[in-house]
């Protein structure tokens, strides 16, 4: 499988990114305009909706439709890991069912004084078997702008 990685510092403390990236509304600003982003329903474990903090089961029916071209993709992500000890914190969403035969996407978080890592990794794998596989490292065209946009909106928000 293909992986994608990008990693910044933010001027803020490892508290506040933390629950910034722990609920849905950071998940939403986050998300550039260009995708489109609809966020449908959310559940946490339990089947209760709209959670304040997504924990593990917690599950985002989401669809995007990148640039407003083409039909609409649904999105479903499931939250599969969380956990946050002393100066470290680290969740994992997965793709239930989407676009990509595979999305597995990391985000960690590491205290450094006053300021904050942010380490995003994205083990994925594209639709259409060895095709995908050959074409895989040519995503992260689409990727990077994404990336970029989500570690400069949380500087921008948070610092």
């Amino acid at each position: 499988m293909a992986v994608y990685q990008r990693r910044t510092r933010v001027g803020a403390p490892l508290e506040s990114v933390w629950d910034f990236h722990s609920r849905v509304s950071g998940l939403e600003a986050l998300t550039p305009e260009w995708m489109h982003l609809r966020i449908e329903e959310v559940q946490g474990p339990d089947g209760d909706p709209d959670p304040e903090i997504l924990v593990p089961g917690s599950r985002i029916e989401a669809s995007v439709q990148p640039f407003g071209a083409g039909p609409r993709q649904q999105w479903t992500s499931l939250i599969t890991a969380r956990e946050h000890e002393g100066a470290t914190a680290h969740f994992t969403d997965e793709m239930a069912g989407g676009p990509f035969r595979h999305w597995e996407h990391t985000h960690r978080f590491f205290a450094d004084g006053d300021e904050t890592v942010v380490d995003d990794r994205v083990v994925y794998a594209l639709p259409f078997g060895p095709l995908g596989d050959a074409i895989a490292p040519l995503a992260r065209v689409g990727f990077e702008p994404m990336f970029r946009f989500r570690h400069r909106r949380t500087r921008e928000l948070l610092e």
